[in-house]
């Protein structure tokens, strides 16, 4: 059945930096088998295979269009501490390169008893980061979730690791970018790579609590951005996008800048669904060779904002630069204007853990 009636629209306002190929993404996506609707949201930007920040809904089930880090999320966690020196709480963050030990896990359920990288970040656009409330622009709603300005969070972005890379590449290998042949087998292993992720993000941050000595909490918030739901009888795929459907959802900016807890409410022309960040302005290699040309890497290691970032690999520093990123008032903004959102408060960040930084090399450089 060849799809001739799905539709496209772009959250974003008139003046607002949409990429045209993430545009032509969407409408290729429209095209296929089945599709009935694709919604991008303002932080859309072209990724592999998919646009990244679109919600689609199909009667076809496209694992390509989750993508391979099933159950990617963002949590946020209250956390107390005495007295906060970014430099000092820089140097006691833990190795989240490093996994955990399954044994340590005394009864814990392990989703399909995938062990490898347990409480790890991983790449690209994870990390984790002790940020403070800023502003709060919605204090009945903020004091519902316990928070106030000038508290403490960890705010935790990561997910399946190699669980759902490994989960995609079986279907790509057999099915290329073609539907799964076995969408309830397909949604078992799904499920199970959210749980996963989920799990991932809490580890981390009992990791990160216990080496700055304070205690580990329930998140107040804890939203998946990569999954596929059956939602009203169809498959809705979401890839960079955070389900919008009356729940509460960090979204974040960069190292550099504000991130915004927001109330969701999103309908379905928006697939029920709102943006999961800031979005690439740059591809990496772009940022890579532009930030070069502009910074050295310890102008990178302290922001515009006066936060540490905790990252030894020199490349990824440049690749997540936050200029390499839209301007997250921009995407709120047409949050907002849409009515997808309602912001709560801001964060600010005070040490962003990328990888781990291994400390002087050889020459005394780091």
């Amino acid at each position: 059945m060849q799809s001739t009636s799905a539709t496209v629209k772009v959250f974003a306002a008139a003046g607002s930096w949409i990429e045209s190929d993430a545009v032509a993404q969407c409408h290729q996506v429209a095209a296929l088998d089945g599709m009935i609707h694709v919604a991008g949201m303002p932080d859309l930007h072209p990724g592999k295979g998919a646009p990244i920040g679109a919600a689609m809904a199909s009667s076809v089930l496209y694992p390509l269009l989750v993508g391979s880090d099933i159950g990617c999320g963002i949590a946020v966690f209250p956390i107390r501490l005495k007295r906060v020196v970014p430099e000092r709480v820089a140097a006691r963050f833990p190795d989240l390169d490093k996994p955990v030990d399954p044994d340590d896990l005394a009864g814990a359920d392990i989703p399909a008893g995938y062990t490898d990288s347990l409480g790890t970040v991983g790449r690209g656009n994870h990390f984790v980061e002790l940020a403070r409330v800023d502003g709060v622009l919605d204090a009945g709603h903020a004091s519902r979730l316990g928070l106030s300005g000038g508290d403490l969070v960890l705010i935790v972005h990561s997910g399946s690791r190699g669980l759902g890379e490994r989960i995609l590449r079986a279907h790509t290998e057999v099915h290329g970018a073609g539907p799964a042949p076995d969408p309830a087998a397909y949604l078992e292993m799904h499920d199970a790579a959210v749980r996963w992720g989920a799990l991932n993000r809490r580890l981390m941050a009992a990791r990160v609590a216990e080496a700055l000595g304070a205690e580990v909490t329930e998140p107040i918030v804890d939203v998946c951005h990569n999954s596929v739901e059956i939602r009203d009888g169809v498959y809705l795929h979401r890839k960079g996008a955070a389900p919008g459907d009356g729940g509460d959802v960090l979204i974040a900016g960069t190292r550099g800048t504000h991130s915004y807890l927001v109330a969701a409410h999103a309908g379905p022309e928006a697939g029920h669904s709102v943006a999961h960040g800031a979005g690439r302005k740059m591809s990496r290699a772009d940022a890579l060779r532009r930030g070069k040309a502009k910074h050295t890497v310890e102008e990178l290691r302290r922001t515009p904002v006066g936060s540490l970032v905790v990252c030894g690999d020199r490349q990824l520093l440049f690749e997540e630069a936050p200029t390499a990123y839209k301007r997250i008032e921009q995407v709120i903004g047409d949050l907002v204007g849409h009515g997808l959102a309602t912001p709560v408060v801001t964060t600010v960040p005070v040490v962003t853990y990328k990888t781990a930084d291994l400390g002087p090399r050889k020459g005394g450089r780091r």
